[in-house]
């Protein structure tokens, strides 16, 4: 999983036609730590779909042009366009999304 560094890179990124999976993720949030291992199995598992991170603190424009409140947020992305929002650490249904769009 790819930590993305500036607006550029996500836009660029999430850009893309396939299923995109952002973490938005703090440092300081412990159920972010503990959805972490599981969301780099889930991007070695579902290796067709790109999976990235976004450190709300590092770049909050794009936490607040996602409308990202709460740590985590796992946004699912098809041509920059939301399709769907998995807010806390759920790694059952983010799995069950990403089997679906398999």
């Amino acid at each position: 999983m790819k930590v993305i560094q500036s607006a550029d890179e996500f836009k660029q990124a999430t850009s893309v036609s396939n299923l995109v999976v952002v973490d938005f993720f703090a440092t300081w949030c412990g159920p972010c730590k503990m959805i972490a291992p599981m969301l780099e199995k889930f991007s070695a598992e579902y290796s067709s779909f790109d999976f990235y991170k976004v450190d709300v603190d590092e770049l909050p424009e794009i936490a607040s042009q996602y409308d990202v409140t709460s740590m985590p947020t796992i946004l699912f992305l098809k041509d920059g366009k939301e399709v769907k929002r998995i807010i806390g650490a759920n790694p059952s249904a983010i799995k069950a999304f990403l089997a679906s769009q398999a």
